[in-house]
């Protein structure tokens, strides 16, 4: 019998001077909601409500901690908060702006802007459901990618790691930007504490050395997600679980397939952020853009991300059915 999620918080609940208007989204680490600020600007609250750990009853405000879980969930919250105090710092486009962050009803609430697009998960099931050859072009691929790790930069520079890259936490804005969203830290120190690493990470995306206790996280941590995210934007779907690749890599076999589609160097540049030992990996995003943005692969337009990867979208769905289809134009979404 599957355990019960904790209910959100209804619509209308006044929380740190915001208004909250709907509930955005859910995932195991907390609730995401569309809210109000006192000029009736919206904005994204991220509540920190582990539902491994806590649960709450519909209309109730606290969340309620079993005793002996109690210890765990406040090292949890205490990640949150230093998690979104140090967002706050940052100020990069490719990253997601933290404009304040409280502590209410037991927990913590982190208030970020509210993004208008897509996920690049979104974009990629869209391509993937036309059938194409290619899931994206390499320059598409090469520019969204000089754009995220623009902002990964600025995150190691700050002692920060995302720890959860995937193709669902970077969102395409409706004003053409390439944003990450949704950082793993409360999510890293739990697995460090608690009995249940596996469900915490996204399988495919995760490196191997977050299945292990006793490993070191570093920039090659996200550099390995960031292979991954590259992976599935050419394959249009995820690679294969780091814990199975230990078993048996078929990677090299999977990307031999893109030969062709795809140039022999962005091919390598995967198998390069994808190693297994992390040693073998590059050691600093730097390194990565070095090698990313060569002169004679970077066949730039001055189209920005979000134009190509729409208009890429526009022509396949022209080709199979006769007319346009616009990605993206809903509300936008953060999980």
């Amino acid at each position: 019998m599957s355990k019960i999620k904790p209910a959100p918080l209804p619509p209308d609940t006044v929380i740190g001077g915001y208004r909250v208007v709907r509930r955005v989204a859910a995932g195991g680490f907390g609730v995401v909601y569309q809210a109000l600020g006192t000029d009736d600007q919206p904005v994204a609250i991220k509540e920190y409500l582990p539902s491994s750990l806590a649960t709450r009853a519909p209309g109730e405000l606290a969340p309620t901690v079993a005793p002996e879980k109690l210890s765990l969930y406040r090292l949890g919250l205490k990640s949150f908060f230093e998690e979104g105090r140090s967002l706050a710092q940052i100020s990069h486009p490719s990253v997601v702006s933290v404009l304040n962050f409280f502590r209410e009803n037991e927990t913590v609430y982190m208030v970020m802007n509210y993004l208008e697009g897509a996920t690049l998960q979104d974009f990629i099931i869209t391509a993937r459901e036309q059938k194409a050859q290619k899931i994206f072009r390499e320059s598409t691929i090469r520019s969204l990618f000089d754009e995220v790790l623009r902002g990964l930069r600025i995150v190691h520079q700050h002692k920060m790691l995302h720890l959860d890259i995937k193709p669902a936490n970077i969102f395409i804005t409706d004003d053409d930007r390439a944003v990450m969203i949704d950082f793993g830290a409360a999510r890293e120190v739990l697995s460090k504490e608690g009995n249940f690493i596996r469900p915490m990470y996204t399988p495919g995306f995760a490196a191997p050395e977050m299945y292990r206790r006793d490993s070191q996280m570093g920039p090659w941590t996200d550099i390995y997600a960031i292979g991954a995210c590259i992976y599935a934007c050419m394959h249009g779907y995820p690679p294969t679980e780091a814990t199975q690749r230990s078993d048996k890599d078929r990677l090299t076999a999977a990307l031999s397939k893109m030969r062709g589609l795809y140039s022999d160097n962005l091919i390598e540049v995967v198998e390069w952020c994808m190693a297994l030992d992390p040693l073998s990996r590059p050691q600093s995003v730097f390194a990565l853009q070095k090698e990313l943005s060569r002169e004679g692969e970077r066949r730039y337009t001055k189209l920005t991300v979000a134009e190509k990867m729409r208009l890429q979208l526009d022509t396949l769905v022209a080709d199979t059915r006769g007319n346009a289809l616009k990605v993206g134009s809903g509300p936008g979404k953060i999980q």
